[in-house]
């Protein structure tokens, strides 16, 4: 077996990049590079995943060092690894990479592995931390893992690796759906939803769905869809006070919403209230993550359904309430929070207040974040104008920022 040193010698070489080339690429000094090649300097698990990545080594760094080092931490990413299955993977696009995984997920019956958990809720944060590259890269790896884990484990394990393969597939069926692409979107669902099913773990089952239907009020579903998709989750919601099920409601609240129910969308929005209210400290304190429910996502729920239904004081209220409480990292959420109020304003007729704000929150939010969630929500404020009115200047300000 090859040594670290000798195989990244090689594939430096390969790429004629010089040891400062590729130091300045991987944030290590040249000379440490040249230790390592040398066999003079151990290399540590940080520096050989960033020279595999920068030099597209295909994960030979990685397997060379697990079997060099037997490094314990490196073991999920290469336990049961096809090295084949990683090149195919680097090799091809983005979408394309993730829809080869997707469907070995799909095909994959069987896992084993207990640090899974810890992973997952680390994606929760870093979901709002990183930016959809970088995101995208990590899911890539860590599902190719999955895979070989879930194509070769027995239970008890399988269950729980299921459980983290269906949550990993929703956070990329939640990063498709911010690109727009619909169709590779849908896809993601199924196989998060087939993966939770395989789990046969309620809570799991029933976080997917409920994240399935939120996304879908983004994702270019008809309100119809949307309402039929929450009416499939209701066998399996229970009235436990958990995350997945303030999911379901939430997801069900903008549902019935968008679909022109604003009665039973209150109602709905209601009994979410008083689901929140009975969750532990600890969930509620979880304001940074995708798995926790902090008391901001019952606000932004309440903003999309009293913004639809054009309550503006109690729409207003609870805007307020949710600028308070977002945390610096969910800067895009606290901007659709405030389209929510533009197109409320747009509702209740003042035309020039909401399509100026939208304008304004459309420009103070950086350009990194204007995705397909942010359009889909602006044009919930540009749909709100009568089309009578649609010849304004500030209505084609917001218009033409929107098909910047």
């Amino acid at each position: 077996m090859e040594k670290v040193g000798d195989i990244l010698r090689r594939h430096r070489n390969a790429r004629h990049l010089s040891l400062r080339q590729l130091a300045s690429a991987v944030n290590f000094t040249y000379t440490h590079i040249s230790q390592v090649e040398n066999g003079t300097k151990r290399p540590s698990a940080q520096f050989v995943e960033a020279c595999d990545r920068a030099l597209q080594a295909d994960g030979a760094l990685i397997a060379a060092y697990v079997n060099q080092e037997g490094d314990p931490d490196m073991r999920r990413r290469t336990v049961l690894w096809s090295m084949s299955t990683l090149a195919a993977v680097s090799a091809a696009g983005s979408s394309e990479g993730l829809e080869a995984l997707r469907q070995m997920l799909s095909d994959a019956v069987r896992a084993g592995h207990d640090e899974w958990d810890q992973i997952v809720a680390d994606y929760g944060v870093a979901n709002y931390r990183l930016s959809a590259e970088e995101l995208t890269d990590h899911l890539r790896i860590d599902l190719a893992v999955l895979h070989g884990l879930l194509a070769s484990s027995t239970e008890p394990a399988r269950s729980r690796l299921l459980q983290a393969a269906a949550r990993l597939s929703l956070l990329v069926a939640l990063k498709t759906t911010s690109t727009g692409q619909a169709m590779l979107t849908r896809r993601w669902w199924s196989t998060a939803n087939r993966l939770a099913d395989e789990s046969q773990d309620p809570e799991t089952m029933t976080l997917v769905r409920g994240w399935e239907v939120v996304d879908g009020c983004y994702g270019g579903r008809t309100p119809e869809q949307l309402v039929a998709l929450s009416d499939r989750v209701l066998p399996i919601l229970t009235t436990e006070p958990t995350v997945a099920n303030c999911k379901v409601l939430s997801g069900r609240a903008q549902a019935l919403s968008a679909a022109g129910r604003h009665a039973e969308a209150v109602a709905t929005v209601e009994q979410l209230a008083d689901l929140t209210e009975r969750l532990p400290a600890s969930v509620l304190g979880n304001d940074e993550s995708l798995w926790g429910w902090a008391e901001h996502r019952l606000r932004h729920t309440q903003s999309w359904v009293y913004s639809h239904s054009g309550d503006l004081a109690r729409a207003e209220a609870v805007q307020d309430r949710a600028a308070q409480l977002y945390p610096q990292s969910h800067r895009r959420l606290r901007a659709q929070v405030e389209l929510h109020r533009a197109a409320c304003l747009v509702r209740t007729g003042h035309l020039t207040d909401g399509l100026r704000h939208a304008t304004a929150t459309l420009d103070g939010l950086p350009r990194q974040h204007h995705n397909e969630l942010v359009r889909r929500v602006t044009r919930q404020v540009t749909e709100a104008v009568p089309a009578t009115e649609r010849t304004r200047a500030d209505y084609d300000d917001l218009h033409q920022r929107l098909n910047a």
